[in-house]
């Protein structure tokens, strides 16, 4: 009877069993060290009070419950509804500042759609006016009170500061004042001032600290460095959002839902 011997044949098929075992291994521990490292960095996250999400391309707060984003004519026309309707673990975006005015007579070309289109779509909208320093701060807040009209549940208008246009302290405080008394007046209520914080300090400081704060300051993690209290923090400028084209300015309100509701126009 012819008698096979498999001996050789199973001690090679053994050999090249054990060549697999160290890339097995290896796999395990690029698996092992890729999982311990995305722990790590969401755990870093948390602690450092900023996550990244991949839809919006940018890091969001984590001590803040409502966000917003601020639009004008460079955004071009915005699908409102798709800006709603995004919602990325629970982050939705709930508010809108809209670009109105700028200086004594010029009007954002896009302002009365996205007025109409992001109140049709259920966000909260607020409209600001580019203020102009070289020119009269009462002639400015009579283009933006002939252009944006408010009605309940909107926010406050907002007067964004940001540029002396070559004008001392004193007569910048003075035009910006005259705005500020001018859109007091016709709204009946106080207006919110948007400036970074570095500007607040440097011309702001002392005169208006009792006006609604809206500040710009980026790369900061937990809040916005201004010695003040503040209601909304612009924390990025360039995130993305479904609905819109290119990079946009994302916010934080500085409250939970019914503080947000007080500062709504009754």
């Amino acid at each position: 009877m012819l008698k096979l011997d498999l001996q050789p044949f199973m001690a090679r098929r053994k050999k090249k069993s054990l060549r697999f075992v160290p890339i097995i291994i290896i796999i395990a521990v690029v698996f092992a060290a890729g999982a311990f490292l995305y722990g790590r960095n969401w755990w870093m996250e948390r602690q450092a009070g900023m996550i990244r999400y991949r839809a919006f391309g940018i890091a969001i707060p984590t001590r803040y419950s409502l966000h917003g984003i601020d639009v004008s004519r460079y955004q071009q026309v915005i699908n409102w509804d798709t800006v709603k309707a995004m919602n990325v673990e629970g982050v939705q975006l709930q508010f809108a500042f809209i670009k109105a005015t700028e200086g004594t007579n010029n009007t954002d070309q896009f302002f009365k759609r996205n007025w109409r289109k992001a109140k049709e779509a259920g966000i909260t909208r607020g409209a600001y006016h580019f203020f102009i320093a070289s020119k009269d701060g009462t002639q400015q807040a009579r283009n933006f009170i002939s252009t944006v009209k408010l009605s309940p549940g909107d926010l406050p208008p907002v007067l964004d500061v940001e540029q002396k246009n070559g004008i001392s302290k004193a007569v910048l405080q003075q035009r910006v004042k005259a705005f500020l008394y001018a859109a007091e007046l016709a709204y009946g209520v106080k207006p919110i001032i948007y400036t970074n914080a570095d500007f607040y300090r440097q011309y702001l400081k002392g005169e208006f600290d009792e006006y609604p704060l809206w500040v710009a300051h980026y790369l900061r993690p937990l809040a916005p460095r201004i010695e003040r209290n503040w209601h909304f923090w612009q924390h990025s400028e360039s995130g993305r959002v479904n609905g819109i084209a290119g990079k946009i300015d994302f916010n934080v309100f500085n409250g939970d839902s019914a503080e947000f509701e007080k500062l709504l126009l009754k």
